[in-house]
């Protein structure tokens, strides 16, 4: 049975580039356009890994989101990718070996994601 990667991000265009890329690399993908339904879909599909934007409806959604993710003790364990264009607007640079502590992600990915890197990640971080 395929992994399934749920994709929380508002850019239907990113959400299919991200999804074309993932399923050709083998895995199931399923999205949700906000954080809310992300939430949602996590607790009710349970995926292996999850993608998350930060700024969709707000300009740190996907902050809040992981944090209620890491607050569950359902889903408090499924591996988080934040892929983001934080960087590139704000030129603040994420390094979870030293903003664990402020936000729980497991990897960092800038958008435009190269497809390689994003299979690369999402292969290294979901559980086998």
């Amino acid at each position: 049975m395929a992994k399934k990667v749920l994709i929380i991000d508002d850019d239907f265009d990113l959400v299919e580039a991200m999804r074309s890329t993932l399923e050709a690399a083998g895995y199931e993908v399923i999205d949700a356009q906000d954080g809310d339904k992300g939430l949602e879909k996590i607790r009710a599909e349970t995926p292996d890994l999850v993608i998350l934007d930060v700024m969709m409806s707000s300009m740190d959604e996907g902050f809040h989101v992981a944090y209620k993710i890491r607050e569950d003790n359902a889903i408090k364990d499924t591996p988080i990718v934040m892929l983001t264009a934080v960087g590139n607007q704000t030129g603040f640079q994420f390094d979870p070996g030293k903003d664990a502590d402020f936000l729980p992600v497991d990897a960092f990915l800038e958008k435009p994601v190269n497809p390689k890197n994003l299979v690369d990640v999402v292969h290294q971080h979901i559980k086998a």
